[in-house]
């Protein structure tokens, strides 16, 4: 973190999940490499609460104590807000940076105070950065993570990978049925992020756990299919890095930003498709890809890459924040 007063950026991460914390590491790194002066500052960590509501509750109130400490501290010239939550009680206005927003993925009961909230907060922000664009903000800038190659490719000696953290949310159940119907002999499929195998797991399993990022990437490069069936795509970063490693994406459609979904559509249709016709999409896609896939792949998911993140940054991002009111 920096220290001294006067800083240009600073940035209030709620730092709840891996992702948003890679996410907001690589931002303020690129604030640097555009000559900007940069503090970051997390939440401290919070427990799961009974409901939604509760949750995002205390993760808000440890937000505006870590970004209140950060701005007496930095005074800086402009602050961002990682997530809608951390803006929820902000002690100041500022830019808000969201993959999803609670209007979205709070219904009824679960986002019973967040959603007005949230309303009033986007309507007060001077600059909005959505990872995906948000054409219902006529102040976003959309601003994803950087997405890069992990490195060469290598042997795809696996026949299929998938990330199964929150299993209900990433459709497990579907994989795991899908694959029972669609494996040939020898064939494994990788679950990561999920330590313990579900009742009825089929064989040609392995549930690899939590991995160290550069582990799991390693997988990627080595895996011929990513397949996922999630009920709700925020904006999916594993499917994109699945994609810039060499992969070959099977998945079904979903409600939510999703930014892999229309890349998955352009590449090849016949492997985005409902549930209960997985299994045949993933016996498309281990039959091998088709000509070109990686080669435009590649191409699709080049706009994510770090330079082209940084050009936004220093060509877009860092002037407007400059620029906003203190």
């Amino acid at each position: 973190m920096s220290t001294g007063a006067n800083v240009d950026v600073l940035i209030v991460s709620l730092g709840s999940t891996t992702g948003l914390r890679r996410a907001d590491d690589a931002l303020a790194a690129s604030l640097r490499r555009a000559g900007a002066t940069v503090a970051q500052v997390r939440a401290a960590d919070q427990r799961q609460l009974p409901t939604l509501a509760l949750t995002d509750l205390v993760w808000a109130r440890a937000a505006r104590r870590a970004a209140g400490e950060a701005l007496e501290r930095h005074a800086p010239r402009a602050v961002i807000y990682s997530t809608s939550t951390a803006a929820l009680l902000w002690p100041r206005p500022g830019a808000i940076r969201y993959d999803a927003l609670a209007t979205a993925n709070r219904p009824g009961r679960h986002g019973v105070w967040q959603r007005p909230l949230e309303r009033r907060r986007l309507g007060q922000a001077p600059l909005l950065l959505p990872w995906t664009p948000d054409p219902s903000h006529s102040r976003a800038l959309p601003l994803p993570p950087p997405i890069d190659p992990s490195g060469p490719p290598g042997a795809k000696d696996i026949a299929a990978i998938t990330y199964g953290a929150n299993p209900g949310k990433k459709g497990i159940d579907h994989v795991l049925a899908a694959w029972a119907a669609a494996r040939g002999p020898g064939d494994e499929l990788i679950v990561a992020g999920l330590d313990a195998p579900p009742e009825g797991a089929p064989a040609g399993v392995r549930f690899a756990g939590r991995l160290e990022r550069d582990e799991y990437r390693a997988l990627l490069r080595r895996a011929r299919v990513y397949v996922t069936a999630p009920r709700r795509e925020d904006f999916g970063i594993a499917q994109l890095e699945a994609l810039a490693d060499g992969c070959v994406l099977v998945t079904t459609p979903a409600p939510g930003p999703y930014a892999a979904l229309p890349l998955a559509l352009a590449l090849d249709p016949r492997l985005v498709v409902e549930p209960h016709e997985l299994a045949g999409a993933l016996r498309t896609a281990l039959a091998g890809p088709p000509p070109g896939y990686a080669v435009r792949a590649a191409a699709l998911v080049a706009p994510y890459a770090t330079d082209a993140v940084d050009r936004l940054v220093a060509e877009r991002l860092l002037p407007a924040l400059l620029a906003m009111p203190r």
